[in-house]
């Protein structure tokens, strides 16, 4: 089993919020979406490497603050006619707090 990694509290995520932590070396982004539910990317569009934690939220997709590609904060995939991926990284909520995984390194 993965070693889970607590982050702190879901309230510390506002509702269509996000933020960024650095997991071994690792920048991630952890988005709290208006159903409030919790997802986690690496914090890097595949397009132009924006950084996903500063988009904006839409239901369960964030749009990246570069050029608008538009993310699925569930599988990491670009949405619409946009091709490319961003590593997801597993989550867990327990007792109110934001566990997640160790995340799979990507090259820079």
């Amino acid at each position: 089993m993965t070693p889970m990694i607590d982050i702190g509290p879901v309230d510390a995520i506002p509702l269509r919020g996000s933020r960024s932590v650095t997991l071994d070396g690792q920048n991630i982004a952890v988005f709290r979406t208006g159903d409030d539910r919790i997802f986690a990317l690496v914090n890097r569009c595949p397009h132009k490497h924006g950084p996903l934690s500063e988009g904006i939220i839409h239901g369960h997709a964030v749009a990246c603050p570069l050029h608008n590609w538009r993310i699925s904060l569930e599988t990491g995939e670009a949405l619409g006619a946009d091709k490319g991926c961003t590593p997801t990284v597993a989550v867990q909520v327990e007792a109110g707090r934001i566990l997640l995984a160790a995340p799979i390194r990507v090259a820079a």
